[in-house]
């Protein structure tokens, strides 16, 4: 099996097990838990933040990369509901993937001088 897929079929049984079913039977609900995802990969990225010595002034801090290791996985674990949230499966967010890549790409092949919202509208 592939390891994307495999991801996301392991996170949608934790979802199951936490009692939360994905996607979202009606607009209300998506809209809850894209914002509780959202919400909490915000606190999952602070804590990466203080994974590492940002602190200028603060001359205790020491790089914790095991730690960031771990808030990368965390992150992984909401973004992966979230896609699942807006009813997308690992085929999905891989051929999107794909798709913005090569946007990505073209940008920076153009010098990427203005934004352009609708070179990504394809995806």
């Amino acid at each position: 099996m592939d390891k994307l897929e495999e991801i996301f079929r392991m996170q949608e049984a934790l979802n199951q097990r936490i009692g939360v079913t994905l996607p979202p039977a009606d607009d209300e609900e998506k809209t809850r838990w894209v914002l509780n995802y959202t919400r909490a990969m915000q606190q999952e990225t602070a804590e990466l933040i203080d994974s590492v010595p940002w602190k200028w002034w603060a001359k205790y801090q020491k790089f914790d990369e095991q730690n960031a290791k771990v808030e990368v996985v965390d992150l992984f674990h909401f973004l992966v509901s979230l896609a699942q949230t807006l009813g997308m499966t690992a085929e999905d967010v891989y051929q999107a993937y794909l798709k913005k890549n090569a946007v990505n790409h073209q940008r920076q092949d153009s010098g990427y001088v203005a934004k352009d919202a609708d070179d990504s509208k394809h995806i």
